[in-house]
């Protein structure tokens, strides 16, 4: 097949895409709509439920219910909500990844996550099974603050990768400079170190717009992603030179990230017969 060919083919694909991606978004959104449970925080749940365990005792709560997202998942995917605006009002197009002077920190806060998760894990094995895991020995008596901090430290990390990440697939024309400083991240950080303290107040007015920014991180990041795949998929790669030209890949990304979901939801639903955490024991 020639190069006029493949163009030609590319196309006729763009151009079914039009029609068949809004249509399949309509019925993707309906059906999970449909499932999930009523209301705004329920809605969050159910996108929570798809990638958290939602265990109540590992998560913060908001007059008496807990919130969308654990403790930890919480702190990364607010934090993720967070480093993704302020690099996108600093840094717009830049596409330059952290050096490895920048990058030790994010890699020091993805030790953190790994370590305490490793640990908290750990921990609830020794606190849900008899016999010899009931002596497995912790690093440490694992806590929700621990949980917020280091997983708000992986969210900085992730958005710092994937902010650069994404200009450099999109846009036609973008600045090859290091989207993140030590200026930004040092911003990123004192706001994440803030909001923190907030969270631990577990004040409701706190802990309301979390629930839902932390929930909006995580539709941010699976939509930014899903929609770097369209792109390759689609050959688009570095042809974008507006947000107003990139529906389409938004469109398809936040439609295959509410697939996602909705499957995780369904198989989850299935096998626990619970909206809430994993049952324990």
């Amino acid at each position: 097949m020639n190069r006029m060919e493949q163009t030609h083919k590319l196309t006729k694909v763009e151009m079914l895409s039009r029609w068949l991606i809004p249509l399949a978004a309509l019925i993707v959104f309906g059906v999970w709509f449909t499932i999930a449970p009523p209301g705004i925080l329920g809605k969050a749940d159910a996108v929570g439920y798809a990638i958290c365990h939602r265990i109540d005792e590992r998560s913060f709560q908001l007059l008496g219910r807990q919130l969308p997202l654990c403790a930890r998942c919480t702190g990364e995917f607010y934090a993720a909500s967070v480093s993704l605006f302020v690099l996108a009002l600093l840094s717009p197009r830049k596409s330059g990844m952290p050096g490895w002077k920048i990058g030790t920190p994010l890699i020091l806060f993805f030790l953190a996550f790994g370590i305490d998760g490793t640990n908290s894990y750990l921990y609830l094995i020794k606190q849900t099974s008899g016999g010899a895991l009931s002596h497995i020995p912790n690093l440490y008596i694992p806590n929700n603050t621990l949980r917020l901090f280091t997983g708000s430290g992986m969210g900085i990390a992730l958005a710092s990768i994937l902010f650069p990440a994404y200009n450099n697939s999109a846009w036609k024309t973008f600045d090859p400079a290091p989207a993140l400083d030590w200026n930004k991240l040092g911003t990123i950080i004192g706001i994440v170190l803030v909001i923190n303290l907030l969270i631990l107040t577990e004040h409701p007015a706190i802990l309301n717009p979390i629930a839902i920014i932390s929930v909006l991180g995580v539709l941010a990041l699976l939509i930014a992603v899903f929609s770097m795949v369209w792109i390759l998929i689609m050959r688009q790669e570095n042809t974008f030179d507006s947000l107003k030209e990139m529906w389409m890949p938004f469109l398809a990304g936040a439609t295959l990230a509410l697939l996602m979901i909705t499957i995780i939801d369904v198989l989850r639903l299935q096998l626990t017969g619970t909206w809430g955490g994993f049952p324990l024991g």
